[in-house]
C-alpha cells in the first residue's frame, strides 16, 4: 500500500527485457507439445496458432512441421519465437549453404528448397493482387543460379572497444555486425576479397574512419569502393597498396555529408561497365559506384529479354521509360522502336544513359531529367510507358497514367505489395493485366521481383494510327 496515489516510476530497459522473457517462458510451458507450422508468411517465416488462438511467427520453421518455440517478442495480436526443438520436419527443408546462416542476416530462407522458395513467392504475388480483387494470369517465374549471383553488396565496418575492425553483413534486426570471411550468394570476384579487405582494415592507422565497403563486379573485374569519414593519407597510401597487389579498381568516397568519390587505383581506367546479354547483341552500360543496377546480372537479362518478347514492338511505337537509370531497358527497347526517351531522377545518371546510348549508336534515344515522384511527364504522344520505381510504388503516375492515352505499359516493380496496389489503380482506368512474371532476383532472401504488361484497346483522348490512316491524316 506504500505505492497507493503515487506515480509509478518508469520500468528500466533490463526490467523489460526480463519481464519479456518471463512471459515467453509462461507461454513455452504453454506449448511444451509444440505448435505445427500451418503456412509461410509473406516473409518467409512460420505461422502458427498457440493455444489460446493467437498468432505466432516463428524464425526459420517450415509448413508442416511442428516445433518447440521460445518467444522472443510479445506484442498485442501476434507473438515473434524462434525454434528450440523440431519435432516434425518438413520434406522441403534444406541444408544451407552458408556457414554463417542464422546469424548473418543477409540470407533468411537458406533453410528451404530453392524451387520451394520459389513457390512461396509466387503465391505471394498472387495473394497480395488477391486481396485487391485482380486475378493474375499464369505467372511466369524467371529464376537463376541460386548461388554465386550477387555482383554488388555492402559490408559494414565495425572497431570494437579494442579498436579491432569487423567486417561483414548486419544480424536480422539488429546493428550487431556478423564477420565473415566469404560469402556463397556474392559473385566469387568479389567473395574472395573479404578476408583480405579484413586484413587491410587491421592495418589502418585509423580504421574507425571506414563507414562501409562497397563491392561491385563489373564487367573490368571487381571495384572496391571505401566509405572514408575523412582523409587519412597513410591509410590512402595502404588501400593503394592493397588495389594494386589485388589488381582491383578502388574509389574512396571521401567526406561525410557531401562525399566526393576519388579514384586510388583504376588500372582499366575509371569507368566501370556492366554487360546486358540479349539474344541477338551485348550491350554496354556504363556506370559508376553509387548508379542503381540490378543485383543479378542472369536474372535481370531474362527480364529484359522477356519484356521484349512480351511487347514485341514492330518498329513504330514511341515510348517513355521512366526510372531509366543508366538505360537498363531503354538500350535494349531502343533498337526496336521508333524513339524512346529514359526519364531518371539523378541529373548524373541521366548523363550517363545519354553517353551509353551514343557509345551503341542509338541515336532514337532520349534522356531528360525529372523527379517522377513530384512530375508526370507528358504522354500526350506516347504509345507505351515502361517503368521500374523505387520500393514506394509509382501511384501519383498511376492515376495520370489511368486517365491517359497510353495502351501499353510495363510496370517492374521490386514491391509486390506496391505493385497491387498500382495494378488496381491502372485496372480501374480500362488496363488489363495480360502477362505477370516473378523474377527471382534474391535467391535465398523473401525478396521478390515481379513484372506486368497492362494494355487497353482503345486509347484515351486520341484516335489509334489505323483510325488516322482511315481517315487520311498524318502520323
Amino acid at each position: 500500500m506504500a505505492m497507493l496515489g503515487k506515480r509509478r516510476p518508469p520500468r528500466t530497459a533490463n526490467e523489460r527485457v526480463r519481464r519479456e522473457r518471463g512471459s515467453a517462458t509462461r507461454r513455452d510451458d504453454a506449448t511444451a507439445d509444440g505448435l505445427s507450422i500451418e503456412r509461410l508468411a509473406h516473409d518467409g517465416r512460420g505461422v502458427a496458432r498457440d493455444p489460446h488462438g493467437k498468432t505466432v511467427f516463428v524464425d526459420q520453421a517450415l509448413p508442416g512441421e511442428r516445433v518447440r518455440v521460445a518467444v522472443h517478442r510479445q506484442r498485442k495480436r501476434f507473438d515473434e519465437a524462434h525454434v528450440v526443438e523440431r519435432l516434425a520436419t518438413s520434406p522441403e527443408r534444406a541444408t544451407p549453404p552458408c556457414a554463417y546462416y542464422g546469424r548473418c542476416g543477409g540470407c533468411d530462407l537458406q533453410h528451404l528448397d530453392l524451387e520451394a522458395q520459389r513457390e512461396h513467392k509466387r503465391r505471394t504475388l498472387d495473394e497480395l493482387f488477391t486481396r485487391q480483387g485482380l486475378t493474375l494470369p499464369e505467372i511466369e517465374v524467371l529464376a537463376g543460379e541460386g548461388l554465386a549471383y550477387r555482383r554488388r553488396a555492402r559490408l559494414g565496418v565495425k572497431c570494437d572497444a579494442e579498436g579491432t575492425p569487423h567486417l561483414g553483413f548486419r544480424a536480422r534486426g539488429s546493428e550487431h555486425l556478423i564477420d565473415i570471411d566469404s560469402c556463397v550468394v556474392l559473385e566469387p570476384v568479389l567473395s574472395r576479397l573479404i578476408a583480405p579487405l579484413r586484413a587491410c582494415l587491421v592495418q589502418l592507422e585509423a580504421p574507425r574512419r571506414v563507414g562501409h565497403i562497397e563491392l561491385i563486379a563489373t564487367a573490368e573485374g571487381a571495384c572496391v569502393v571505401v566509405r572514408q569519414l575523412r582523409e587519412v593519407p597513410g591509410d590512402e597510401a595502404r588501400w593503394r597498396r592493397f588495389a594494386a597487389e589485388h589488381d582491383v579498381t578502388l574509389a574512396w568516397r571521401v567526406g561525410r555529408e557531401t562525399p566526393t568519390l576519388r579514384w586510388l587505383h583504376a588500372p582499366r581506367g575509371e569507368a566501370l561497365h556492366v554487360t546486358l546479354a540479349l539474344d541477338d547483341t551485348t550491350l554496354s552500360l556504363g556506370c559508376v559506384p553509387g548508379d542503381f543496377l540490378q543485383i543479378n546480372a542472369d536474372v535481370n537479362a531474362r527480364l529484359v529479354r522477356t519484356a521484349l518478347a512480351w511487347l514485341a514492338p514492330r518498329g513504330e511505337e514511341r515510348v517513355l521509360d521512366l526510372f531509366a537509370g543508366v538505360g537498363n531497358f531503354t538500350l535494349a527497347l531502343a533498337p526496336r522502336v521508333a524513339s524512346i526517351t529514359g526519364i531518371e531522377g539523378s541529373p548524373a545518371m541521366v548523363e550517363r544513359l545519354a553517353d551509353n546510348a551514343r557509345r551503341a549508336g542509338l541515336h532514337q534515344v532520349g534522356a531528360q531529367q525529372a523527379d517522377l515522384a513530384t512530375q508526370v511527364p507528358d504522354v500526350a504522344a506516347v504509345d507505351w510507358v515502361i517503368m521500374d520505381p523505387p520500393r514506394g510504388g509509382a501511384e501519383a503516375l498511376c492515376r495520370a497514367l489511368a486517365d491517359s492515352p497510353v495502351t501499353t505499359l510495363l510496370y517492374v516493380s521490386c514491391d509486390p505489395a506496391a505493385l497491387a496496389r498500382d495494378a488496381a489503380r491502372l485496372v480501374q482506368g480500362g488496363y488489363r493485366i495480360q502477362r505477370a512474371a516473378l523474377a527471382d532476383m534474391f535467391p535465398h532472401t523473401a525478396h521478390l521481383e515481379s513484372m506486368l504488361l497492362l494494355t487497353r484497346d482503345t486509347p484515351r483522348g486520341r484516335s489509334t494510327s489505323v483510325e488516322r490512316e482511315d481517315h487520311g491524316q498524318g502520323p
